[in-house]
């Protein structure tokens, strides 16, 4: 009983719209400082572009990190919430493959191969996939003529961001390709997380999402990593605690707010993702990053997130 009035409490809380907007703006804000992070880590860990398997590592390393602090946190605080059923912990497992494995293998790799101002704009599409899947899962959220001229503008930003300064479409598989996957496998572990995470404390979700999936990253990485391919320094480790950090706040409440609101009006809000990876990527890389089209690209972008919500 205590369990269901403390739901309830959630509920009333988490479905407030102020609060339900600064929630999905400030996880996204964090998931946008990621970008910037990750190139300013590649440099600094002295790791080649084109290395997949310490990429690989990287990523295990910070989402192990993630999910053993938020588990540790349950244990010392709500140590019921950790207990799961069998047939949780298969969707679990199958869940951190998906929205952390393979997610944050096509990240990563496709970060080193874009520039972070357009890496923003890319993982932006994310939002655009989840609107339209939502509309498959949900009869409350069908697309309309709205979201439809929203979904062609945020495309059509996402184009732009891809088009050479000789006016050709720039198109790299491991590139901007494995960034639209990255986005396309976030928007699908959003409607697992609404549709079959039932009766798991959020940050429970999160804590074995992120450690599932870490494990299965390092397990094959390790193994295959090649001797001092990642240099870590003490900004390197620095930077590597920051991405952990942020990726157990912004998943567990993000996944909090899930919990109770639609899947198609909160990732509306994530149009702030490639706003601030945008921004603080300009800051970080002020000469080599910056190119006009990549903000037209963004507006277009944020235009289509507007409509989708409005």
């Amino acid at each position: 009983m205590r369990q269901a009035g403390d739901d309830l409490k959630m509920k009333d809380i988490l479905t407030k719209k102020w609060i339900v907007i600064t929630i999905a703006i400030f996880c996204s804000i964090l998931w946008g400082s990621a970008f910037p992070v990750l190139k300013v880590s590649y440099v600094e860990m002295q790791m080649a572009a084109d290395d997949t398997i310490a990429k690989i590592v990287l990523a295990g390393m910070r989402f192990l990190m993630a999910g053993l602090l938020l588990m540790i946190g349950l244990l010392l605080f709500n140590r019921k919430s950790l207990r799961v059923t069998r047939r949780q912990v298969r969707f679990l497992i199958v869940f951190g493959l998906i929205q952390t494995a393979l997610q944050y293998f096509f990240f990563y790799n496709g970060l080193a191969n874009t520039s972070g101002m357009q890496g923003a704009i890319l993982v932006s599409s994310g939002t655009f996939f989840t609107v339209i899947l939502a509309h498959f899962f949900y009869k409350n959220d069908r697309l309309d003529l709205a979201k439809v001229i929203g979904l062609v503008a945020g495309f059509g930003g996402i184009i732009i961001a891809n088009w050479g300064q000789s006016f050709q479409i720039a198109f790299h598989l491991n590139g901007e390709g494995f960034m639209i996957i990255s986005a396309l496998t976030g928007a699908i572990g959003t409607i697992m997380a609404k549709e079959m995470a039932v009766g798991i404390h959020p940050f429970a979700l999160t804590g074995y999402q992120l450690t599932f999936g870490s494990l299965l990253m390092l397990a094959v990485g390790v193994p295959q990593m090649h001797e001092h391919a990642i240099v870590f320094t003490p900004l390197g480790w620095g930077l590597l605690i920051y991405s952990a950090l942020l990726s157990a706040v912004a998943f567990a409440l993000w996944y909090s707010i899930l919990k109770y609101n639609k899947a198609g009006e909160i990732s509306i809000y994530k149009f702030v993702t490639p706003v601030s990876g945008a921004v603080l990527s300009a800051f970080f890389y002020p000469r080599r990053d910056i190119r006009w089209i990549y903000f037209r690209s963004l507006g277009a972008c944020c235009s289509g997130d507007y409509r989708n919500k409005y």
